[in-house]
Order: structure tokens, then C-alpha cells, then sequence
């Protein structure tokens, strides 16, 4: 009788590169590859080793220096040698065709970076027909000017129409190029496709949210992984997908809330992410449009994320790119449960930084000004849920009295 073994499968293991750079300091660097690192885990890939170099500006050919590349290669060498393969190496900013070619013929392994990473993040969440169209409309995009790196190996089998066919020569035409220019009729007859069904789905949408009736609608907007859907869940009293992934949420949702007898919709959208592909954001128009039409927004914020600042500016950048910064809004600091300080000692005449200070102490900076435009919470834990439920409630029903005035009469009661 035969026994057959079930052996488990290994996780693919990658090497993660980024520059430190005169606008990039070392501190920064290592914040965006901790942050690259989660997208790759997210993926489900295991990082296993960082290769940092100092530079004015990412190298035109090969991103990084000659050595620095040099030193890569050595070590998927030995890497090799000690029977632990190297799957992919990752860079943490989008390389050029160019780049590309000459990284892999360097390396001989998968060379990723931190945009086809994302791109295959949200091709591996998309569960929608609309989230699915988007997201090959973005590969789409990616893959076009990047095409010529598929033929490389075809660029020297030359041949061609003209005489003698020597270097140089303007009549020389390959095979290569040849399905290179099919490749591209065909990624952009399939491009225009999926643009007509993006407007079909469009349309749809528009359609849907025109039958929602008179009801304020908020969305939850922020970085990724903040706790949005979490939030979701909390107030609509649904189960929307949450877990501590990178775009854990990748369609829409749209729920109904009602707090103290008071309706309005609420939409749960994709979270946004530092150095986020231009072709990400036009593909995804139809899913930012319930932010762009919303009335409230509520930005989530992990306040105990070392770098939780930036990524504030990120969203509000984000938000304005796509005609959204000056909508009525307020700033959810959540996972209050998780956030730490590391009290000075007496004798430390350092500078205060971030972590050094509590979370009450933070709470009297910039953020006091704000007001009722600012609540801490836990989403996770349940705190300060019932102020946070009294806030909104207040701020929507503002927002429905200025919108749909003669309906005012339905909530008097409630006041």
C-alpha cells in the first residue's frame, strides 16, 4: 500500500532594495521598506534579507550602483549554494523598462517592483466584476511601456529586409519587433475593452447610488490597514472583511447605519498608500467616486503607527488630487489600545521625539484645536464608541438639515 507524504509548501522568499537619497534620509528608508515588506508578506512572500545604498539618485540603468548590485548577486549566489533560493528581489520604487532588462539579465531571478507588487495585491483582493476590470486595466497600464523587455531575446535573430544588415542599420527589422507591435495592438484593443465595460460599470453605479434616496452618505477613508473596515463593522453592525493585511478591503462596501433613529449610508473604501501608482488611481475612479461623492468623510488614522503624520499627509494629498479636500470632514485617531511611549530618563537633554511622549500629551499638540473634528478611539477594543456614535450623529444630521431641509420634520422628535 502506498503512503503518500503531504509536504508542506514554502513560502517564496524575497530581498527588498531601497535608496537612501538626499530627499529619502536613512530613517525614511527604512520606514518605507518596513512598509514594503508588509505589502510582500501581505502577497505572501517572506522577506529575508534589505540592501540599502546611499545615492544623489536612483542609477538610470540598473537603479542602484554597479557594486551595490554586484553585492545582490553575491549573495543570491551563496544563497544558492546553501540550498536557500531566492524567489524575487523588490524595489521600493517604480523601475523603468531599461531598469528592468538589465536588473534580470544581472540577477537571473524575478525582479518586482513596489508597483507590480501592489498590482498583484489587488489582482489577488479583487473579488467584484468592477474590481477585477480595474485591476487588469491597471496591469494594463504597467505592462505597456514595459513591453520591449518580453522580446529582448529576440532583438538578435535580426536578419531583416535591407542590405547586409549591419550594426546600425535603420532596415533592420526583427521578429522581435514585430510581435512586440502585435503584443500592443492587442493589450490596447483589450485596453479600450475593458474602458467600455469600466463606463458600463460606471453607469450602474451612478444609477444605484441616484436610487439610495435622501440619505447624507459618509465614507470611511485613510491609510491602509488603519482599521476602516473594523469601523465599518462597528457601526453598520455588518461583517465586512477586516484583517491585518495591506488592502484587506479592495471593493466598496456601502452600508446603512442608523444611529439614534437616524439613517445615512456608509462606505467603506480602498485604502490609500504611499508612492501610489498614477494607473491605480485612474483605474479605480469608479470605487473613489463614492469618496467624491460623499458628504462626510471620516479619515481613520492608526495613531500608534510610528509614522501615522505622513500618512495623514498622504491621504489628504490623495484626497485632493481627486477633488475631494474640501468636503466636510474629521479625523478618527484609532487603535488608541495599541499605542506606547518610551518615557526619557531624567539626564536625557536629547530633543523630545514622537515615542516619548503620551498619549494624553499628544492629544494638547496641534490636535486639540480640532475639536469635535477629532476623537481617539479603539475600534478593536470598544472605546469610546458612544462618543464617537454622538459626534457622528450630530454632524450628520447637520449635514441632512442643509441638504434636504423639508425632510427635517422626520427626526424633531429625536433631538
Amino acid at each position: 500500500m502506498k503512503e503518500f507524504v503531504i509536504s508542506e509548501v514554502k513560502a517564496e522568499t524575497a530581498v527588498l532594495v531601497g535608496l537612501i537619497t538626499k530627499t529619502q534620509d536613512e530613517a525614511k528608508t527604512k520606514e518605507y521598506l518596513d512598509e514594503l515588506e508588509f505589502l510582500a508578506d501581505t502577497a505572501g512572500a517572506v522577506t529575508v534579507k534589505r540592501f540599502t545604498q546611499k545615492v544623489v539618485s536612483p542609477n538610470q540603468t540598473t537603479y542602484v550602483g554597479k557594486g551595490k548590485l554586484e553585492e545582490i548577486k553575491q549573495y543570491i549566489k551563496d544563497e544558492e549554494e546553501e540550498d536557500r533560493e531566492v524567489g524575487m528581489v523588490i524595489f521600493d520604487d517604480e523601475l523603468s523598462a531599461k531598469q528592468i532588462r538589465n536588473i534580470e539579465q544581472e540577477l537571473q531571478v524575478k525582479i518586482l517592483d513596489r508597483t507590480s507588487l501592489i498590482l498583484d495585491i489587488f489582482a489577488m483582493r479583487a473579488q467584484t466584476a468592477a474590481a477585477k476590470t480595474q485591476v487588469e486595466l491597471a496591469q494594463y497600464r504597467y505592462m505597456l511601456p514595459r513591453l520591449q523587455r518580453l522580446w529582448t531575446h529576440l532583438e538578435r535573430q535580426g536578419g531583416g529586409s535591407g542590405s547586409g544588415g549591419g550594426k546600425g542599420s535603420v532596415g533592420l527589422r526583427g521578429p522581435g519587433e514585430t510581435q512586440l507591435e502585435m503584443d500592443r495592438r492587442i493589450i490596447l484593443g483589450r485596453m479600450s475593452l475593458l474602458k467600455e465595460r469600466l463606463a458600463e460599470i460606471d453607469k450602474q453605479k451612478t444609477t444605484q447610488r441616484k436610487n439610495r434616496g435622501r440619505m447624507i452618505r459618509v465614507a470611511l477613508v485613510g491609510y491602509t490597514n488603519v482599521g476602516k473596515s473594523t469601523i465599518m463593522n462597528l457601526l453598520s453592525k455588518s461583517e465586512v472583511f477586516a484583517e491585518n493585511k495591506l488592502f484587506a478591503t479592495l471593493d466598496t462596501t456601502v452600508r446603512k447605519v442608523v444611529v439614534d433613529n437616524l439613517p445615512f449610508l456608509l462606505a467603506d473604501t480602498v485604502g490609500f498608500i504611499r508612492k501610489l501608482p498614477t494607473d491605480l488611481v485612474d483605474s479605480f475612479k469608479s470605487t473613489l467616486d463614492e469618496t467624491r461623492e460623499a458628504d462626510l468623510l471620516l479619515h481613520v488614522v492608526d495613531i500608534s503607527h510610528p509614522d501615522f503624520e505622513e500618512q495623514i499627509q498622504v491621504v489628504e494629498k490623495t484626497l485632493e488630487e481627486i477633488g475631494c479636500s474640501d468636503k466636510p470632514s474629521m479625523i478618527i485617531f484609532n487603535k488608541i489600545d495599541n499605542y506606547s511611549w518610551v518615557e526619557k530618563e531624567e539626564d536625557d537633554l536629547t530633543p523630545m521625539e514622537k515615542e516619548n511622549i503620551p498619549l494624553e500629551d499628544l492629544k494638547k499638540t496641534w490636535m486639540a484645536k480640532l475639536n469635535d473634528d477629532c476623537l481617539f478611539i479603539s475600534a478593536k477594543n470598544k472605546e469610546n464608541i458612544d462618543e464617537f456614535r454622538e459626534v457622528l450623529y450630530k454632524k450628520v444630521r447637520e449635514l441632512h438639515v442643509q441638504k434636504y431641509p423639508y425632510n427635517d420634520f422626520l427626526y424633531q422628535d429625536y433631538e
